[in-house]
């Protein structure tokens, strides 16, 4: 059986898609990845960033 990890390398800046990809290289399937990423962005220990200021992120 062959897996594939995905690695990231080291930034200060990581996109939203970044962080979709890293959930989702641990998680079993694609509703498992948004309930966490929801769950990330709704709890706040993930924040977003816009140009400097953060937002937030309105989990619906």
């Amino acid at each position: 059986m062959k897996t594939t990890k995905q690695i990231l390398k080291p930034r200060t800046k990581l996109s939203l898609g970044d962080l979709i990809l890293a959930v989702s290289s641990c998680t079993k399937n694609t509703k498992e990845t948004v309930a966490t990423v929801a769950d990330l962005l709704g709890s706040g220990r993930v924040r977003v960033n816009d140009n400097g200021k953060f937002i937030r992120a309105k989990v619906c």
